[in-house]
């Protein structure tokens, strides 16, 4: 018989719900492609897109990415960033703990608002790629 106590039965559903966010992050982020797989994308970065007065600003999230390691395209108002995180361990063998940060190629298309754009300064920093689109006209 259920409890009418709040606290427990309030405690119980938030358990209830970090189980349900834990198997949504495994389901999301899960191990990158292997070769019978191919060259997909295994996650997608996430983005801050600002708009200023003579630009807009990008800013995607690739922690441990390389700068030679990341491409940048727009096609048809839209902007694709691909790339690849390798595994900080490189071809060590070791017990992983925990992986969260995901790693393996990774793609993301953001829509462009309207209005020609030009790719200005980009620069990686802080673990954060930074892209300039400047407003054209």
């Amino acid at each position: 018989m259920p409890s009418r106590d709040p606290r427990i039965w309030m405690w119980a559903e938030a358990l209830d719900m970090m189980d349900k966010a834990e198997r949504m992050h495994r389901q999301f982020f899960q191990p990158a492609a292997t070769p019978a797989q191919g060259r997909r994308p295994t996650w997608q970065p996430p983005v801050d897109l600002i708009e200023t007065a003579d630009e807009y600003l990008v800013v995607v999230a690739l922690p441990g990415v390389r700068p030679d390691q990341v491409q940048v395209v727009i096609d048809g108002g839209v902007l694709i960033v691909v790339g690849e995180r390798a595994l900080p361990v490189g071809d060590k063998t070791g017990l992983i703990h925990r992986m969260e940060i995901p790693h393996g190629r990774f793609e993301r298309q953001i829509q462009l608002p309207p209005g020609p754009l030009e790719l200005g300064r980009r620069e990686l920093a802080d673990g954060c790629l930074v892209l300039a689109l400047r407003k054209v006209g």
